[in-house]
This record gives structure tokens, C-alpha cells and sequence, in this order.
């Protein structure tokens, strides 16, 4: 299926994002993120690892502005993981060069991203619902108010938190558990784990192996030494899955600790399974010079994770909110 049309004002041109364009658009993500501060920071290689993928056809799926001097002024991508379970998704990310906002470069890069969007569904899964997302930090109004415009509601919210690798609470142990750093050999369990602890989470899906790998532990990012496991009887009851991403770390001065992933299975909850891995994450990651650690968190999140993660000491540093617009099945 041909993908939507992109309507550009005057004077600009799209395409689709080429391999060799991450470098543009890493530095045109540096500069937007001293006016949008959502404390991302994505390096060449960081962004090819997530759209040179299995995931992303970059052809279709993904769309770079540029004036009539070459100049890069915008992008835009629309991505939808394999798997789901209440709806499938369908995620919409991209930024305009502050200088050049307020001329309908972003309304017209969310007007393609939406169609495109739609045309993924009915391409792929015409028999279930479908929900188109954009993620808003709050420290971003021209964005929130561009996706208000174009109907898009505030679905949920989402906490970034962090904390100082300092005055850590003591290891803990559990009777019959051992926390061991995460091991390639247990990769495959750990997706596992990882889909049957998020099965009441929203948004969350089945993660398929080429996902897992794209996203997750494949990331460039992922650092298993600092990952941390609990095991009781050969068995992974817990994790808690750390990245540090070296381009925040130059930007900002500081390096974190971020646990992107943090589950225990249903059965084993109860008895401070995630508090134990997390101890122990930041107890690795501090023996492993970062400053911080940093974890998101669900402002609904159904296992009352908030509440933990304030009693080890994180607090709310930036709100997300996710804007999405909800498709009806097609037959």
C-alpha cells in the first residue's frame, strides 16, 4: 500500500529517512532539546538501531523535511510493533527545529503520520481496534496544543523518576531467591517473564522476539551488567532491565542507571521481589560510575509500583502524556 500524501507549505520538500540521515536528525534532535526538555538525547547510532529494524520500513513509515538548501528542518515516524492486546498500536514521533515551528511543518507532518497510520491498520489488523499515539512531555505546549488541534485526546500518564545513587537503602535477601546479574542465556526467559508480568498493563502487548530484540535487550543501550534478575529454583521470578545511554551522559554531565524494564511474575508478587531487584540495581549501577538511576512509571499502573518507587527514594523529575486517537475495527 502507498503511504499518505504529505502536504508541505511552500518552499519545503519531504522524503523518507535514509540510513545516513540519523546524523541530521540527531542534531536536529540536540538542538530541540534545549527548548523541549524531555531529557532524551539520541546519538546516530541509537537511532539506527531502532529504524534500521525488522520494525520500520523506513520507505514508507517515516518522512525528513528539509528546505530548498538541503536544510533539515523536521521528521516524523510512524511505527507499529507486531503485537498487541487490547488495540493495536501505532506509535508517532518526530520533532520540528524550534526556529522553524509556527510555519505548519508539524501540521502537516501529524496530518501524514495519522493517515499513515490508519492505512497500517487497515493493511495489517482490520479486525481489531487500533490506537494512534503521540507522546507529549508537558514541557512541550507547541506540541500538545498541535495534537489537540487535530483531535487527538489525553489517554495517560506517565512519570519519569529519578533518584541519586547516594544513601541506598541495604541489599536485601529473600529466602530461596538469588539476584543475579541478567545472563544472554536467560534471554529468552526473561521475554517471557516480561510478557506474562504485563498482562494487565495498558498498552502492553505479547512481546515477539524481533521486538524484544529491537526494543529491549538488543538495544545498544541495554547494559546486562547492571541488570539484575531473581531466581528462585532455576526459575526467573523478577527483573529489572538497566540502559545507559552514553549520549545523555555527555550531554548532561550525568550518567543513569534507567531500568526500562521492571516486572515480577503474578505469582511471586508479594514478597518484595521488585524491591529487591531495584536495591540491587542501584547498588550495580553505582559500583559502575553512574550518578543516578531512573525509571517510568504508569500514574494508573495497576500494582501500585508509584508507591514503591517513592518509598526507594525516586521522585518525579518530567510528565508524559499520551495523546492517541482510537480507531474502530474495519470488519
Amino acid at each position: 500500500m502507498d503511504s499518505a500524501p504529505l502536504a508541505l507549505p511552500d518552499g519545503f520538500s519531504a522524503r523518507p529517512i535514509r540510513p545516513d540521515d540519523v546524523v541530521a536528525v540527531a542534531e536536529l534532535l540536540a538542538v530541540a532539546e534545549a527548548v523541549d526538555d524531555t531529557g532524551l538525547h539520541e546519538s546516530p547510532e541509537d537511532l539506527t538501531g531502532l529504524w534500521v529494524s525488522e520494525l520500520v520500513d523506513l520507505e514508507q513509515d517515516t518522512r525528513l523535511v528539509s528546505t530548498a538548501d538541503g536544510t533539515v528542518v523536521g521528521y516524523a515516524t510512524t511505527i507499529a510493533p507486531p503485537t498487541f492486546r487490547d488495540a493495536y498500536g501505532v506509535h508517532l514521533q518526530g520533532r520540528v527545529l524550534p526556529e522553524w515551528r509556527g510555519r505548519g511543518i508539524g501540521r502537516a507532518l501529524l496530518a501524514w503520520q495519522l493517515a499513515r497510520g490508519a492505512e497500517l491498520h487497515a493493511d495489517r489488523h482490520p479486525e481489531s481496534p487500533a490506537r494512534l499515539t503521540a507522546t507529549v512531555y508537558t514541557t512541550m505546549p507547541s506540541l500538545e496544543a498541535l495534537v489537540r488541534r487535530a483531535g487527538l485526546e489525553a489517554v495517560r500518564w506517565f512519570f519519569h523518576m529519578e533518584r541519586p545513587l547516594t544513601d541506598l537503602p541495604p541489599r536485601r535477601s529473600l529466602d530461596g531467591i538469588d539476584l543475579v546479574p541478567f545472563s544472554w542465556d536467560r534471554d529468552e526467559e526473561v521475554r517471557l517473564a516480561h510478557n506474562a508480568a504485563f498482562t494487565e498493563h495498558y498498552g502492553s502487548s505479547e512481546r515477539d522476539v524481533a521486538s524484544w530484540q529491537v526494543m529491549f535487550t538488543g538495544m545498544r543501550t541495554f547494559r546486562p551488567d547492571l541488570s539484575v534478575l531473581a531466581v528462585e529454583d532455576g526459575e526467573v521470578l523478577g527483573y529489572a532491565l538497566a540502559y545507559v545511554s552514553e549520549a545523555t551522559a555527555a550531554a548532561s554531565g550525568s550518567r543513569e542507571s534507567y531500568f526500562g524494564q521492571i516486572g515480577v511474575l503474578p505469582a511471586a508478587r508479594g514478597r518484595g521481589v521488585s524491591k529487591a531487584v531495584i536495591i540491587e540495581a542501584m547498588h550495580a549501577a553505582a559500583a559502575q560510575d553512574c550518578q543516578t538511576s531512573g525509571l517510568e512509571v504508569d500514574s494508573e499502573n495497576v500494582t501500585g509500583a508509584l508507591g514503591l518507587y517513592e518509598s526507594l527514594g525516586f521522585a518525579t523529575a518530567r510528565t508524559q502524556v499520551s495523546w492517541s486517537r482510537r480507531l474502530a475495527p474495519l470488519s
